[in-house]
């Protein structure tokens, strides 16, 4: 084994570690590329030594979470790191479509927990171990837990209950400082050690917000408040109280600047958990007013002044111990803050009562100085304790929601880390119990339990050896004999147990178990244990006084007659309760001791979490010394011996993390039948790590599982990247007798395969809407068309009628006008006598060119074409010109009378046009107002005047 710290040598080992690096030179090529690796199980060969070196380069690089198959490991960074803990990456992590490709990182094991609930696999509950020795970040891990779950589980903003639900998760979030501050101290090894165990129950309704929490407590360590080891401190709250008090608090709990107290020792170290204002802050969101916060810290003030309560020894055993001096000033404070008697006080811590005989009589008995100073801190310890309780109590009302609002839930158990002191007591060894029985959940659930499950479902396995813990659970609790049995059974003999006599007794009825170790250097009486992290002692000095936690009812009737309200609230006056305590006879029933009261409540623990889908977070503590950039290999290579981490990530690469029944398998992916090709030859190409097929008993399956695992095929054909090689694809799939066993990347696969099919079967719903939306609106434009044309129809229909009555107004208006006018030119006609026409002057004639001579003549002749002419195109002159006369004219091209060809006709005028009709003659010029012209364009030598004189010359000869 390589054993090398910070890379120093350690002397013999020299050439072992040589040959071991030339072994895993190849793996470890640089140091740079060590870092890259987010999931121990790719290091290749997984040994501890090579584990060792990757967690110790990640941790230089700064990257303290790292991945071993189905555990996560987390290092103290011992440095604040506010960046790896923001709320941006808290939703990051939320939005991720598959967070597990992202950095590791506590918030993916939170994500995966809250996606479970979702998905609602049976079980449904999730729970989240968090373990480690004390120091190692256990207590940061569960608040930064709380804290993502309160982000990702919240409501939407446009929710009504959004101020509701934010003030439950800012109270969920409010019990962790006064969580910490009455229950949390600073130890050997840790500045915020838990001086409890804590399971909190993060309540989720249907649609997975959170809707309350409830926390459960165990085995508080209530004798620090009276008995601290050197070096260590007392609770955080007895300390906050003496540094953040105001002024007017101090006189009035009586807590001057400078006092020393025996219960609160070094007092000079400041600490960042010292922070008054916070614990205050968060009482009051959770429902403790201000005058019941008072009243709380007047009471922990007494009990600082009670701890300055010494006893003298007595000189005489029948008179009780006095005070010793500038003692009784502290008796006086302490009965005025915790508003008791002060004679009463002082008398039940001297003077003890006994009952005796059949007919009960009383008996005083004064108390030497060791049982004075005994009830003294019984008294401490009692009120604290309830305290405690009570606290707890009024965090679960305040942050606990009605059974009926929350439907599933997520657990995190946060509890003391294993420990091994220089003077190991009962309570270690209850700690040290509770860690083993958490170390053999861990056994079952992920090593033993794995293979004997994949023997059970016929599936071929190559047994990994793995470190069991039985053997010293055996020895703890086993049956019939065993360490906590005897001291129990100590308990119950009425009779005085020396320490000497409890060691005997444990070594010689346990002398065959291979857990029991034997101090023999030791002077002091003792045992030794060896757990899975390592051998312990325990001192059997006072080990049975402490398991029977005896409470003089002297001191229990004493705190009843208090009259501060918080005390009469914690001891009420009951008397049945009394009657059911101390019951009288020989039917007394054996008092429940710590031990057993402990392992009750620790049963209870352990049966929630195998009824929920639990997850596991190692936190490793680098070094013992709390410094940053330090890790120290030799401690890191025993915490991993001892939580057996290289097993599990032996059985986690090669192995099937996820197991699914066939009823729920075929209940969330029998969608993926449609992917099932029609001419199937069955799974054979897939197989499972032995190159078996994939279902050994296919046709005992449902045909429903068949057809799933038909089209697994297609599945992962359709989610292949072009770049992948076009070979026999393997499922990595085994279908078990009762189970489908499957990797991680599996049920990716399969989940996105359920999601296309859901997309497509949304898209076809989708589309069927559309389509029948789009018919729907089609018929309405067709029929809006229709009623369009009808209107449009009768519309036009109306339009024309009214332009044809006004046609036919028009037409026969018109008719009339030229009936009229042919009636009047036809009279006209009938009257007149045909005349010469003159000739035109020849002055005229003779000033202008020929063809402009011509061209007069006609004008003057035919002066309604001169209209058309002027309204011709401009710039047409000549030949033109001619061309638009003869097309107005539209005389025929074979009549030489109709021609212009000599100038004879140009001078002499256009013979009749009425006279001599050769078609139809239409003048497009705009006709005169005028019903008769009686001027000529050209003055004229002829006698005839009027229009209806050119219509005359027929008969008058031509000049020439």
């Amino acid at each position: 084994m390589l054993r090398q710290v910070n890379g120093h040598s350690s002397g013999s080992d020299a050439q072992g570690r040589a040959s071991l690096k030339g072994d895993l030179q190849e793996f470890l090529g640089g140091e740079a590329q060590l870092h890259q690796v987010d999931d121990l199980t790719k290091v290749n060969p997984v040994t501890l030594e090579t584990v060792l070196r990757c967690l110790q380069a990640r941790y230089t690089e700064d990257i303290f979470y790292t991945n071993a198959g189905c555990t996560l490991v987390a290092l103290n960074p011992f440095k604040p790191i506010p960046q790896l803990y923001a709320a941006e990456l808290m939703q990051e992590y939320h939005a991720a479509p598959q967070p597990q490709t992202l950095k590791p990182h506590i918030f993916t094991v939170g994500e995966q927990t809250y996606r479970n609930v979702q998905s609602l696999i049976e079980p449904v509950n999730q729970s989240i171990v968090v373990s480690g020795e004390s120091g190692a970040g256990k207590t940061w891990t569960s608040r930064c837990l709380m804290k993502f779950y309160a982000v990702v589980a919240a409501p939407p903003a446009s929710c009504e209950s959004h101020k509701i639900a934010e003030r439950i998760e800012q109270r969920i979030l409010n019990s962790n400082p006064v969580m910490e501050a009455f229950g949390n101290a600073c130890t050997l090894r840790n500045n915020n050690s838990s001086r409890f165990g804590k399971f909190i129950q993060l309540q989720l309704n249907r649609a997975q917000q959170m809707t309350g929490a409830a926390v459960q407590t165990y085995l508080l360590e209530k004798t620090r408040v009276a008995r601290q080891a050197s070096s260590e401190r007392n609770f955080h709250i007895f300390y906050q109280i003496c540094k953040g008090a105001t002024k007017d608090e101090r006189l009035q709990w009586y807590l001057p600047e400078g006092a020393a107290f025996s219960w609160l020792p070094n007092p000079e170290n400041s600490l960042e958990e010292d922070c008054f204002e916070l614990t205050r802050e968060a009482m009051l969101h959770l429902g403790i007013d201000t005058p019941t916060q008072n009243n709380i810290f007047k009471v922990l003030a007494g009990l600082l002044h009670l701890g300055n309560v010494h006893f003298a020894d007595s000189e005489d055993e029948a008179q009780p111990c006095q005070l010793m001096d500038g003692t009784k000033v502290s008796v006086r404070t302490s009965a005025s803050l915790l508003q008791l008697s002060e004679d009463m006080l002082l008398e039940t811590m001297q003077i003890r009562t006994i009952k005796a005989g059949k007919q009960q009589q009383v008996f005083r008995k004064p108390c030497s100085r060791a049982e004075c100073d005994t009830r003294r801190d019984c008294l401490a310890k009692l009120i604290y304790a309830r305290l405690f309780d009570w606290l707890v109590s009024v965090i679960n009302s305040s942050i606990c929601a009605d059974s009926s609002s929350w439907t599933a839930f997520i657990g995190l158990l946060d509890v003391y880390g294993f420990e091994s002191f220089p003077d190991n007591s009962l309570e270690q060894l209850c700690i040290n119990y509770a860690n083993e029985k958490l170390q053999q959940h861990f056994v079952a659930h992920y090593l033993r339990a794995q293979q004997e499950e994949y023997a059970v479902e016929g599936l071929e396995w190559s047994f990994v050896n793995y470190q069991d813990n039985q053997t010293c659970l055996d020895l703890l609790e086993g049956s019939p004999i065993s360490i906590c049995s005897l001291i129990n059974e100590e308990c119950r003999l009425n009779r005085p147990s020396s320490a000497a006599q409890l060691q005997t007794r444990i070594e010689s009825a346990l002398a065959g178990q291979p857990r029991l170790g034997h101090s023999k250097l030791s002077r002091e009486p003792s045992f030794v244990v060896l757990h899975f992290a390592g051998p312990v002692r325990y001192h059997t000095e006072g080990l049975v006084e402490k398991n029977k936690d005896p409470v003089p009812p002297e001191l229990t009737g004493l705190l009843q007659q208090s009259q501060d309200p918080l005390l009469m609230m914690l001891f009420p006056a009951n008397p049945e309760e009394k009657t059911q305590e101390e019951p009288s006879g020989q039917s007394r029933a054996p008092a429940l001791t710590v031990v057993s009261k402990f392992k009750a409540s620790l049963e209870q623990l352990l049966q929630v979490l195998h009824s929920t889908t639990p997850h596991y977070i190692r936190c490793i503590k680098p070094n013992s010394q709390n410094q940053p950039q330090t890790f120290l290999q030799e401690e890191v290579l025993s915490q991993l011996e001892a939580c057996g981490l290289v097993e599990t990530i032996h059985i986690s690469a090669a192995g099937f993390p996820i197991r699914v029944s066939h009823q729920n398998f075929v209940e969330r992916y029998k969608l993926l039948r449609r992917l099932r090709p029609h001419t199937s030859s069955g799974l054979c190409s897939a197989k499972g790590p032995t190159e078996q097929p994939l279902c050994a008993k296919e046709a005992t399956l449902q045909p429903l599982l068949q057809d799933i695992l038909h089209a697994l095929p297609a599945v992962i054909e359709t989610a292949r990247t072009p770049g992948d090689p076009a070979e026999t694809t393997q499922v990595p799939l085994y279908c078990g007798r009762t189970k489908i066993f499957m990797t991680d990347s599996m049920l990716e696969l399969l989940e996105c395969g359920r999601a296309q099919m859901l997309e497509q079967c949304a898209r076809c719903i989708q589309c069927g809407w559309r389509r029948h939306r789009l018919q729907k609106q089609e018929k309405q434009r067709r029929a809006a068309v229709l009623i369009q044309a009808a209107v449009r129809s009768w519309l036009t229909r109306k339009h024309i009628r009214r332009l044809h009555a006004a046609a036919t107004v028009i037409k026969r208006a018109w008719h009339r006008w030229r009936i009229r006018m042919a009636c009047l030119a036809s009279k006209e006609l009938d009257g007149m006598e045909e005349k010469p026409m003159p000739r035109a002057p020849s002055s005229l004639s003779s000033s202008l060119p020929a063809a402009h001579t011509k061209l007069l003549g006609a004008i003057i002749h035919l002066w309604p074409l001169g209209l058309v002419l002027a309204n011709s195109a401009v710039g047409v002159r000549g030949f033109q010109r001619k061309l638009v006369a003869h097309a107005c004219l539209r005389l025929p091209t074979g009549s030489p009378s109709n021609k212009f060809q000599t100038p004879q006709q140009d001078e002499a005028g256009i013979t009749s046009i009425r006279a001599l009709p050769r078609g139809s003659i239409k003048f497009h010029c705009r006709k005169s107002p005028l019903q008769y012209a009686d001027i000529c364009p050209e003055p004229s030598d002829s006698s005839v005047t009027g229009f209806n004189q050119i219509l005359l010359e027929r008969h008058r000869p031509v000049q020439v």
